[in-house]
């Protein structure tokens, strides 16, 4: 009997961040049963750039736009229904927050100092990331 492998799936993600009273504040959303704090991400667009797929995200779950940084900040894994997947990480400056967005009545969001949002992320290794990153403004 042979072993099912466990495909790993590729996503892109962004931390949409902005500065308000010279502070550093990034964006969460909710997951679409409202149950954790995550950030945007989703699987790479078939013939998108990550960075690109990853702002499409953010435009869909958190109604936010801007351009999103090509260098990516780091990868983190997560599982989900049995399924493994591997998110590609970048900053996303925003530059407008929308009103009304393709999943607004599914979502909440909310802006956060980045030690805050770290404590309330479910995913550990993304509560790492958020612990740890360079201050994108500074980079």
């Amino acid at each position: 009997m042979s072993r099912k492998t466990n495909k790993v799936c590729q996503q892109s993600g962004v931390i949409p961040y902005r500065l308000r009273d010279g502070k550093l504040e990034v964006l969460l959303i909710t997951t679409r049963k409202r149950q954790s704090w995550v950030i945007p991400k989703g699987g790479v667009c078939k013939g998108m750039t990550p960075p690109d797929s990853a702002a499409k995200e953010a435009w869909e779950e958190a109604g936010v736009v801007g351009r999103v940084n090509n260098e990516k900040i780091a990868d983190y894994k997560y599982s989900k229904r049995g399924n493994t997947y591997r998110v590609h990480l970048f900053w996303m400056p925003v530059e407008t927050v929308l009103e009304d967005w393709p999943e607004a009545n599914q979502r909440e969001r909310i802006w956060l100092d980045i030690n805050h949002a770290a404590m309330i992320v479910k995913e550990n290794s993304l509560k790492k990331i958020l612990q740890t990153s360079q201050d994108p403004v500074k980079i």
